[in-house]
């Protein structure tokens, strides 16, 4: 599967100019691509301001996914400001190319940020199936829980078969804490023997937050397929289901791991 990390800086809180210019990047990937990821909130950047940004689930982002999935050929994954039965989400959505798709609720709100005062958290973690690839989407603070990601016996779908295969974190991480992004992707894909990717933002924030990106793609074994720093760039690389595979055959850690169960 081909797996394509758009990195950009945003226009604050302008979600026409954000979706114009996301056309715009990934307009070149059509027929080049399985799968592409964009930040979190990639048409706000990282904003409180739900009463003003929120959009429904039949809104214009919804609408431009649909239509850039479409047209690319490829599926598209990015989280948006959601409004949705009453509350606000960060919701992300896996859209296919024939207009299905499935959504995601940031768990773990970022309390620093002040995110659990506007949003409501989600309960359920998600598995996507797209091209023979069990996927699990998160967003940016998960990163940070890894029981909330974990491969273990206790979320095994069948026998020893792990729950995913790919990983993806889609975030606004800042600059400061760039180190611990970059550990704990790594981690994250050590721990679980999975690819994980991840896709940030560069420049500032209408916060006054800087962003050096550091979106990567990561193996199963902590290896980097590749890394973009301090600039805005679209990378594309091809992920082996088989290869995958083979190396959890001959390093069946999973197994081993402590069966526990999310309350």
């Amino acid at each position: 599967m081909r797996i394509s990390i758009v990195q950009s800086a945003l226009s604050w809180e302008n979600p026409a100019a954000n979706r114009a210019m996301f056309s715009e990047k990934i307009a070149g990937l059509r027929g080049k691509t399985d799968l592409v990821v964009l930040p979190e909130m990639f048409t706000t950047g990282f904003s409180m301001n739900t009463a003003l940004l929120a959009e429904p689930m039949d809104g214009p982002t919804m609408l431009w996914l649909q239509n850039e999935a479409s047209v690319l050929g490829a599926a598209i994954v990015g989280s948006f400001i959601c409004a949705d039965g009453g509350k606000y989400h960060n919701r992300l959505v896996f859209m296919r190319p024939d207009g299905r798709f499935e959504v995601y609720d940031k768990k773990h709100l970022f309390s620093l940020a002040g995110e659990q005062e506007h949003f409501a958290p989600g309960k359920k973690r998600v598995t996507v199936e797209w091209m023979g690839w069990r996927i699990c989407p998160l967003i940016c603070y998960d990163l940070r829980f890894p029981a909330w990601s974990r491969n273990s016996p206790g979320s095994f779908v069948s026998g020893l078969e792990p729950l995913y295969d790919l990983l993806i974190y889609v975030a606004n991480w800042p600059s400061r804490r760039a180190h611990h992004w970059r550990s704990l992707l790594t981690a994250r894909a050590i721990e679980n023997q999975a690819f994980v990717a991840g896709a940030n933002i560069v420049g500032t924030d209408g916060t006054g937050l800087e962003y050096e990106g550091d979106s990567c793609v990561i193996d199963f074994g902590g290896a980097p397929y590749f890394q973009i720093s301090g600039r805005e760039d679209v990378l594309t690389t091809e992920l082996s289901l088989d290869n995958l595979q083979q190396y959890r055959r001959q390093l069946p850690f999973l197994q081993d791991a402590d069966v526990f169960q999310l309350c």
